[in-house]
C-alpha cells in the first residue's frame, strides 16, 4: 500500500523539532503552491524513513568539570581547544570520518581537543553565559599543561573570546561567532524578543529552555531555506552520498540539549535585545569584555552569506577572513577544507614562528 505524504500522515520520529511548528511554517511558506507543499512533505517522509549510520565513536574524556568535559582528539604540537556552541551538539565538528574538522586537525601538526558542554539539568538553571565561561570553560582549560589556542564556533566563539580575556591563552580564533548582536537588525531582534517573552515563564519553571524553542527561532531567520532543503531532499537518490550527508547533518541540527534558564535569559536579553557585548557592556567575572584588547593573537572567520550569524554581527578583529560559505557549510561543506580548515591550520602553525 502506498503511503500518503500528507501532514496527517507525518509522524514526529526523525524530523524537525518541533514538528507541528515546522508544518505550520510549511503551510505559510507554500500556501499558494500546493505542489511545493507535497514535495516538501515527500522530502520530510524520505528523511524520516532514511536508514541511519552508526555514529562516529567519541574520543576519550581527559577532564571533567560538572557536566562539561574536555575530549582528547590527539595530534602533536600545542593544545588547540575547539569550543562549540551551547546550541546543538558539538558533533558538527566531528560529523563523519570525511567531514571531521577535529580529526583532520589532529593530522596537521596540532593537538586537538574538544569542549563537550554535556546535558544540563534543572540544577544548572542559574548558570548564565558568563558562568559557563567562569565556572566550566576556564577551569577545564586550566587542566592543560600549557596555554591553549582556542577555536570557537558560533556562540562558542563568543564564549572563547571571554575565556581568552580571563586566562592566559596562546591565541584565539573564532568561526561565525556573534558579538555585535545589533547586527541582527531591528525586525529579527524584535521577533526573537517576542518569542522569548512568550516562553520565558515556562523556561523559568522548568529551569531549562528546550532545544525546540531555539530551533523555532532559527527557522524565523530563514524559513524559505528550511522548506527548500526538504524539497531538494525529495529529489535525492536514496542511499546516495548526498542523501547520507543530508541525513547526518539534519539529525545533528534537530538534536541538542536544552539551555539552562539563566543562559537562555542572558542570550535573549543581554545579548540579542540589549547587545551588551557589542556595546562593550558584557561583564564576565570582574571584567568588561573587549575582544579588541586581547593580549594574544586573534583572528575571526566571517561568513558573508550566513543567515544564522550575519556578517554584521562580527567581532571587529583586525585580522578578519571573509568566506562565501554558509553557517554550517563553513565546517562541513564541500569547500570547507580548502576555504576554512586549511587556512585555520596554517594560521595555528604560524603561531610557532
Amino acid at each position: 500500500m502506498t503511503r500518503c505524504n500528507t501532514e496527517d500522515d507525518i509522524k514526529e520520529r526523525h524530523g524537525p523539532r518541533p514538528l507541528p511548528l515546522f508544518l505550520a511554517m510549511l503551510r505559510s511558506e507554500t500556501a499558494a503552491q500546493p505542489e511545493r507543499t507535497a514535495r516538501a512533505l515527500a522530502g520530510l517522509r524520505a528523511y524520516q524513513d532514511a536508514p541511519r549510520e552508526a555514529p562516529i565513536p567519541g574520543m576519550p574524556v581527559a577532564a571533567r568539570v560538572g557536566r562539561t568535559t574536555l575530549r582528547d582528539y590527539g595530534g602533536s604540537g600545542r593544545p588547540v581547544v575547539f569550543v562549540p556552541s551551547l546550541i546543538n551538539p558539538p558533533g558538527i565538528l566531528d560529523l563523519s570520518a570525511e567531514t571531521s574538522l577535529l580529526r583532520w586537525m589532529a593530522t596537521q601538526g596540532v593537538y586537538a581537543w574538544l569542549i563537550d558542554w554535556g546535558e544540563p539539568g534543572p540544577e544548572d538553571r542559574d548558570l548564565d553565559l558568563a558562568d559557563h565561561v567562569e565556572r566550566l570553560l576556564v577551569p577545564l582549560l586550566r587542566t592543560l599543561s600549557e596555554p591553549p589556542v582556542l577555536v570557537g564556533y558560533c556562540l562558542g566563539g563568543t564564549l572563547a573570546l571571554a575565556a581568552a580575556a580571563r586566562m592566559r591563552t596562546a591565541a584565539v580564533a573564532t568561526i561565525a561567532a556573534p558579538w555585535r548582536f545589533g547586527g541582527y537588525g531591528t525586525e529579527t531582534r524584535t521577533a526573537l524578543a517576542a518569542m522569548w517573552a512568550a516562553v520565558a515563564p515556562a523556561s523559568s519553571t522548568l529551569g531549562l529552555l528546550p532545544i525546540e524553542v531555539l530551533q523555532a527561532g532559527f527557522w524565523q531567520l530563514d524559513p524559505a531555506r528550511t522548506i527548500a532543503k526538504y524539497e531538494a531532499f525529495a529529489d535525492m537518490a536514496p542511499g546516495g552520498e548526498a542523501a547520507r550527508a543530508f541525513v547526518r547533518l539534519e539529525d545533528w541540527a534537530n538534536a541538542g540539549a536544552p539551555l539552562p534558564h539563566a543562559a537562555a535569559r542572558s542570550l535573549f536579553e543581554q545579548c540579542i535585545s540589549e547587545d551588551r557585548p557589542g556595546k562593550g557592556l558584557w561583564q564576565v567575572g570582574d571584567a568588561i569584555m573587549d575582544p579588541t584588547r586581547l593580549d594574544c593573537p586573534a583572528i575571526e572567520f566571517v561568513s558573508l552569506i550566513d543567515r544564522i550569524v550575519p556578517a554584521a554581527t562580527a567581532i571587529g578583529l583586525a585580522d578578519r577572513r571573509d568566506l562565501a560559505l554558509g553557517h554550517v557549510g563553513m565546517i562541513v561543506g564541500r569547500r570547507a577544507r580548502a576555504d576554512l580548515w586549511e587556512p585555520l591550520a596554517a594560521w595555528i602553525r604560524a603561531l610557532n614562528a
